[in-house]
């Protein structure tokens, strides 16, 4: 067997493993993005919910509550960052960071400084790589989070919240995830949680109620304590649903990204068949004209010694 044709036999064995592991990789994101479309679509109802209640208490009572007012001159705030723990997911961390650098320049530039809190291994090495600081990151659980996931992750911010700024706090909460929207799309998004703005939060609760009146309500035993039992579980709820959201969408992306790596594969495994083929035939015919050449040579032999 030539040198030539070694190499490509070679090349197709090593593409051909990758094939293999991207095909499982693909096949593996394909069933966990499914699990993590049934629990968006079930921790949504209940952050919807949660957001209408919160905006029923708000709305319905003059409260001066410090999650709920908004600061007339806010000078910091927090930012909530969601990427992956693993890469081979195509864009999806880099389209977070992306959404994350221009909240935050758009936040810079209205005098407002912002401490950064990361989710995710990926913005953790993108924030460190580039020496900035980090108040506190979690890592871990992104692929599959849970509810205490998302307690862990409010508990610190929330305090921020309520903290002053003189000692450390901030006067705002954003976050950055990645919606899902269907298997072939996922946006990066950017949103404010707190304080919560009201206008937004009615037109949510009536579109999630079709168009229904939020109710006048009486509480007990004053809208504030309901308030402080309400909006710790509001921020827990909607940064849950915005890891799932996030899940799901990684899981997506890596199938997609996989399964191009797949096509990518077995298109390169057709295209060096082609060359080992076109490699092999040149060996026969190199062979074939080396023996007819050897049989035509000792011909003119034996005929001379005739």
């Amino acid at each position: 067997m030539g040198a030539k044709l070694r190499v490509y036999k070679r090349r197709i064995r090593s593409v051909t493993a990758t094939k293999k592991i991207t095909k499982a990789m693909e096949m593996i994101a394909a069933s966990r993005v499914v699990k993590a479309q049934r629990q968006v679509a079930a921790s949504t109802p209940y952050a919807s919910e949660l957001t209408r209640a919160v905006t029923a208490v708000a709305t319905g009572s003059n409260t001066q509550h410090p999650l709920t007012t908004e600061v007339e001159q806010p000078t910091r705030a927090a930012l909530l960052l969601i990427t992956s723990d693993r890469g081979l997911a195509g864009g999806y961390s880099s389209n977070v960071l992306k959404a994350g650098e221009q909240l935050t320049e758009r936040l810079k530039a209205e005098g407002k400084e912002v401490d950064a809190y990361i989710v995710g291994r990926k913005g953790v090495s993108y924030y460190s790589f580039r020496e900035r600081k980090v108040v506190e990151s979690w890592t871990g659980f992104t692929d599959n989070p849970t509810y205490a996931d998302a307690k862990a992750v409010a508990a610190p911010l929330i305090a921020a919240v309520l903290q002053d700024t003189a000692e450390g706090g901030v006067d705002e909460l954003h976050i950055v995830t990645t919606e899902f929207i269907s298997m072939m799309t996922q946006t990066a998004i950017d949103d404010r949680l707190l304080p919560l703005s009201l206008d937004k939060a009615v037109a949510e609760s009536e579109e999630s109620s079709k168009g229904e009146i939020l109710p006048l309500f009486d509480f007990e035993p004053s809208a504030e304590d309901v308030l402080d039992a309400l909006l710790p579980r509001y921020v827990e709820s909607r940064i849950y649903n915005a890891l799932l959201q996030a899940a799901a969408s990684k899981h997506a992306a890596t199938r997609r990204a996989m399964k191009s790596a797949t096509d990518n594969a077995e298109e390169l495994i057709k295209s060096l068949s082609r060359l080992a083929n076109a490699a092999r035939q040149a060996e026969i015919t190199q062979e074939i004209s080396e023996i007819v050449g050897g049989a035509s040579a000792l011909a003119d032999a034996t005929a001379g010694s005739d």
